[in-house]
Parts: C-alpha cells; sequence; structure tokens
C-alpha cells in the first residue's frame, strides 16, 4: 500500500501539468479493460459498445486538445527561430558568395594548370606544327633565331601567302655587333655540349655573330616578297637562356636542351603574361629600321654587294673583316638555313 501511495505522489505532478494526457491515458485503460471484461459484467455488449464509442471519442478530442496546446507552445518559439534565422541570412548568403568565388578561382587555377604542359622531344615538333597552323602572328625571342628561320618564318610565310592573309612577326635575338654578348652566347652553347649540332657547326662569337646577322637579313628579305607581312626585328644586349616561340594558339619556351619545352595554350595566365613579356622586351630592344625593307632591293639569291649594302643603310654594317666567303655564309644561313635539331 506505501508504494502504491509513493506512486501516486510521483504521478500527480506529471498528471496536474499533463491533464489533457493523463485523463486521455486513464479513459484508454477503462476502455481496454471493458474490451477485455465479459459482457455480463458491463451489462450486455450494446452498453459495452456504447461505452467504448464514447471514451474513445473523448479520448480523441484530448488528443486534439493535446496537440493545439502543444502547436500553440511551439509558435512563439518557432517565430524566434524564424526572425533569427532570417537575420542571419544576409551574413550567410555572403558566405556563399564568398565560397562561390573560391571554387569558381580554384577551378580556373586547375584549368589553366592542365593547359601548361611538358613537352617531351618527341611532341615539341608536333606542338610547333599545330602552332603554325592557321596563325596570324608569331612572337620569337632567343639566341640567334636558327630554328625560325629553318622551319617557322618560311613555313608561317608561306601559309599566309596559300591563304592571302595578314601575318604579324616580331623577332628579338642577341645584337650581332655586341662582342660581350655574342661571346657569352657562344660560351654557354659550348658549355652545355661541344659537339656540332643539327647544322653540323659548333659553336664560337663569329658563328653567333653570323647567326644573328642572318635573322636579320632573312626578315628584309620576306619582307620584301611579301606584302602582308609585318615584321620587327629587336637586338638584345644581353641573352636569355629560354627560347619563346608565341603564335595566336599557344605559347611554346624551350632551351638548349632539345629533350624538354613548356607550352601554354592562349588564354591562359601563363600565355598572357609572356605575350606582355615579349612585348615589352622587344621594345626595350636595340629596334631594326624594318621600315627601310625597300631601300635596297635583294635578289632571290642576294648578290654579296646588295647584303652590304642592305646592311650598311639600315645602320648595322658587317665587319670591315669580313670577305665575300663570309657575307656568302650569311647569306645562306639567311635563306637555306638548317634545322639544328634535326637528327
Amino acid at each position: 500500500m506505501t508504494r502504491f501511495i509513493e506512486a501516486l505522489r510521483r504521478f500527480a505532478p506529471w498528471a496536474a501539468q499533463n491533464a489533457d494526457g493523463a485523463i486521455a491515458l486513464g479513459l484508454a485503460v477503462i476502455v481496454g479493460v471493458l474490451g477485455i471484461l465479459p459482457d455480463r459484467v458491463v451489462g450486455g455488449s450494446d452498453v459495452q459498445d456504447d461505452l467504448i464509442s464514447a471514451a474513445t471519442l473523448v479520448i480523441l478530442a484530448l488528443v486534439a486538445t493535446a496537440l493545439l496546446r502543444d502547436r500553440n507552445r511551439q509558435a512563439p518559439v518557432e517565430a524566434t527561430i524564424t526572425s533569427r534565422e532570417f537575420a542571419a541570412l544576409p551574413e550567410r548568403l555572403g558566405r556563399l558568395d564568398s565560397l562561390h568565388d573560391l571554387v569558381t578561382g580554384t577551378r580556373k587555377a586547375l584549368d589553366e594548370l592542365q593547359l601548361v604542359r611538358v613537352l617531351s622531344m618527341q611532341e615539341i615538333g608536333r606542338a610547333h606544327a599545330e602552332a603554325r597552323e592557321n596563325t596570324a602572328r608569331w612572337s620569337f625571342k632567343g639566341g640567334t633565331g636558327t630554328y625560325l628561320r629553318a622551319i617557322t618564318l618560311p613555313e608561317c610565310v608561306a601559309a599566309a601567302r596559300k591563304d592571302k592573309r595578314h601575318l604579324t612577326v616580331t623577332i628579338e635575338v642577341i645584337d650581332p655587333t655586341g662582342e660581350e654578348v655574342c661571346e657569352t652566347y657562344a660560351h654557354y652553347r659550348r658549355s652545355l655540349s661541344d659537339q656540332p649540332d643539327g647544322t653540323g657547326e659548333t659553336w664560337s662569337a663569329e658563328r653567333a655573330r653570323k647567326e644573328s646577322y642572318a635573322t636579320v637579313l632573312a626578315a628584309f628579305w620576306h619582307r620584301q616578297r611579301y606584302g602582308l607581312l609585318d615584321i620587327a626585328v629587336g637586338l638584345s644586349a644581353t641573352m636569355t637562356t629560354f627560347r619563346w616561340d608565341l603564335s595566336s594558339s599557344r605559347l611554346i619556351m624551350t632551351v638548349e636542351d632539345p629533350n624538354r619545352a613548356i607550352a601554354a595554350m592562349t588564354g591562359t595566365f601563363y600565355f598572357e603574361n609572356c605575350d606582355a613579356e615579349l612585348r615589352l622586351s622587344l621594345e626595350q630592344a636595340r629596334r631594326v629600321p624594318m621600315e627601310l625593307y625597300k631601300a635596297v632591293p635583294l635578289s632571290d639569291e642576294p648578290t654579296v654587294e646588295e647584303v652590304e649594302e642592305l646592311f650598311r643603310r639600315i645602320g648595322l654594317p658587317l665587319p670591315k673583316a669580313y670577305t665575300d666567303h663570309d657575307v656568302v655564309d650569311v647569306t645562306r644561313k639567311a635563306l637555306r638555313a638548317k634545322n639544328p635539331y634535326a637528327a
């Protein structure tokens, strides 16, 4: 009996706070008991059914009351939460915008990294060929431009002439009148390999000088033969270990090691910045007056006199020590240059 009273004491506070639930629970117990008792105990089956139906309705009403009360209790809480969430919404949207910008920037950086590739020896020639396809421009900066004269310039001009389209070419090579830069370049090339390259020659300051003179002569010769060619030549007092070739579609950066190169497609960060680098570098170089291309007409096979006169008129006279053989050698390098990377 004591335990029953103690249980009632514990149950009473809960029943007081949840009266509707307690009543519904009590009625549910009573209905359950009535359903179990025999008909004779409750006065027949009809009476039993009526009691159960009535009690069930009361229980449903109490349950509905409890639900409505809970909803009324939750409404102020929901209003408070909703207002707080709305107040914090601008800050959260700002964070989403920042996250979106970060994802976009990261994706762009990854896309650009995918377009800056290291080329193997087998890929370099193909990359140059693809760069020359339908290009409207070519910018070169390097040592003396031997590959430029042998392959790039003749093929770009031939393709432009075939399609009757405009072609812009900029070239920057070492200054052939600079004794120090020619010697520095030759020494650098010899330090990498003292064996003859694809042209069959080894490097010396004299060869570097002739190769650079030949690039200037080739620029004038091609300019005179194709009216839609705009070409600019700059002479640098310092050498670079890199060689840049930039077309409308891509950049190819090589070093004197023919087994490796870097390529970047147009529109990428690397391409655009190298393009700016080449433009600014050319502006600082000693400019060759290409506007004088009509001053001395060059034959298909320029004579010694024509070559000497051309260099004199443009303020870049050949060394006095040059013999006719040296002038012919410069002309040969200009118009029939060998691919230095030929196997």
